[in-house]
Parts: structure tokens; sequence; C-alpha cells
């Protein structure tokens, strides 16, 4: 008459108890690191959105004038134009503090 197989782990073939410590080594494995990546995610990714700059509400360039580039800086906007000039501009105010002609060799 058969005997059932023991649940105890005696009767359990070695090769089926060394596949069984494998999977529940990767198990952990798995586990850990997730809870890795997400810690890095928490701890890396920013709270808040960084401050958007001031923008005057408005920057008026001269009739027939075209913006071809803007850039800004702490306190100014700089407007590349189409007539080879960079016209610079108070942030806050909008009045040109600046205009730069562009001279090419």
């Amino acid at each position: 008459m058969e005997t059932a197989p023991d649940e105890g782990g005696s009767g359990t073939p070695p090769e089926l108890r060394f596949l069984k410590a494998l999977v529940t080594a990767l198990a952990a494995t798995m586990i850990l690191g997730l809870i890795t990546i997400i810690g890095l995610l928490v701890t890396r990714l920013p709270g808040k959105a960084p401050a958007r700059p001031a923008l005057p509400a408005s920057i008026a360039l001269p009739a027939g004038v075209t913006a071809e580039a803007v850039t800004m800086g702490r306190g100014w906007v700089a407007v590349v134009t189409g007539g080879n000039e960079i016209r610079v501009f108070d942030a806050e105010t909008g009045a040109l503090l600046q205009t730069v002609r562009i001279t090419r060799p």
C-alpha cells in the first residue's frame, strides 16, 4: 500500500527543496527591489513644481518687427528680432532696457 508523501519536507526530493529555496529567494529579491525603486522615486522626484519666472503682461515691439526667439534671465527678457537686433526688456514692467545690434563679420 502506498503512503502519501510527507508534507514536512523529509520525504521531499533535494531538487524540489532547492527549487523551493530559489523561488523564495527570487520572491524576496523582487520585493526588496520594488521597495527600493519606490523609495528612490519618492526621495528623488521633486515634491513641488519649480517656480515659473516672472513675465511682464505684454512686451511691445515696433511695427514691422517680428520676434524670432525669446530668452529669460533674472529680471530681464530678451527678444531676438528678425532685423538682427536683441531687445532686452525688464521682466516685471516690460520696459525696454537695452537694444543690441547684431553685426556679422
